[in-house]
């Protein structure tokens, strides 16, 4: 029995026994055994009660590619490239690097668990199978790096879309790759560039939106989390939705700053902005400052005015904002 076929068996949420897994798998009670114990290693948090086996603490449902494709728009799909579901491999932006020569535009890859998942600044990315959302999407561009500008910024608007889209109203943006809501971090991008500066280029956009957490991934992440949940009361829509969704507002979002730039997503990001007018802590190699968050400019970096009055722009990659008191 294999872990995916394990946990596909306790989606339902009700209890199987462990001869009920074992006669279904045609292995011993043992191996099955040995499946909870790496399902729980990696976070999924399998309930033992004695004399009624194993199960999960709520409903969920694995990744399914075909599904997951049906549920675009015609127009939608015939945009998209490859639509790929992992169960588990390094990191779904590692698997679209490794394969940019061979890969049509627009191509996806999913994954149910990550071994090496990232963040910014190189901070893992935790990833427990049959719980979350970890995506990458391959774009192509003519133009160069420059013309880049604000792709992560207009990648979470498109992320603020797609949750519009499943009824979620209540997350917001901080600059320059996260989405929050309620102060904590609900969903991280992660932009990587390659191809020639002057261009043509090609972006790897990777996508972490949690969708239910485990008590022990909060205590892991060394920093507030939330997921969606939390925000609909127990109740999050199916991963397969969400998953459409995304690939949705990835798609018309990516061909749109294809054709505009950052310039399409200004409006909607300050809308969205949750520095705007927060007094906030600049760590940067060059030392440490208060200020004040004044938007972005047409580039997508961030704008802050310091107390003496001087507004300034930050747009390193070595740069930590943080709300002040944060």
């Amino acid at each position: 029995m294999l872990a995916r076929d394990l946990l596909e068996a306790l989606a339902g949420g009700d209890a199987v026994s462990g001869a009920t897994l074992a006669k279904a798998a045609g292995v011993t009670r043992a191996a099955v055994w040995k499946q909870i114990e790496a399902l729980r290693l990696k976070g999924v948090p399998v309930d033992a009660k004695v004399g009624g086996g194993y199960r999960l603490p709520w409903r969920t449902e694995l990744l399914d590619g075909p599904r997951i494709r049906a549920a675009l728009a015609p127009e939608t799909s015939a945009r998209v490239g490859m639509l790929e579901v992992h169960w588990d491999i390094d990191s779904t932006s590692s698997e679209l690097a490794r394969r940019i020569p061979v890969l049509d535009d627009l191509a996806f890859a999913m994954a149910e668990t990550q071994s090496a998942g990232r963040g910014r600044r190189g901070r893992t990315w935790l990833s427990p199978p049959g719980m979350n959302l970890y995506l990458s999407v391959l774009k192509r561009f003519d133009g160069g790096f420059a013309s880049l500008s604000g792709l992560s910024l207009a990648v979470g608007v498109m992320l603020i879309r797609a949750l519009d889209e499943l009824g979620i109203r209540t997350a917001g943006l901080k600059w320059p790759n996260d989405v929050l809501a309620g102060n904590a971090k609900l969903a991280g991008i992660l932009v990587e560039l390659s191809g020639e500066y002057s261009g043509p280029c090609a972006a790897i956009i990777g996508v972490g939106l949690n969708i239910r957490l485990p008590d022990t991934l909060h205590e892991r992440a060394g920093q507030p989390i939330t997921d969606l949940a939390s925000i609909t009361g127990g109740q999050p829509p199916g991963r397969n939705r969400v998953a459409a969704a995304v690939v949705t507002a990835l798609t018309e979002g990516l061909l749109a700053f294809e054709r505009h730039g950052f310039a399409a997503f200004a409006q909607d990001y300050a809308a969205s902005d949750l520095l705007r007018n927060e007094s906030l802590r600049i760590i940067d190699p060059r030392g440490e400052y208060n200020a004040v968050g004044e938007g972005v400019d047409e580039r997508g970096a961030l704008r802050v005015r310091r107390a003496d009055g001087e507004v300034m722009t930050v747009d390193s990659a070595e740069v930590s904002v943080r709300r002040s008191g944060a």
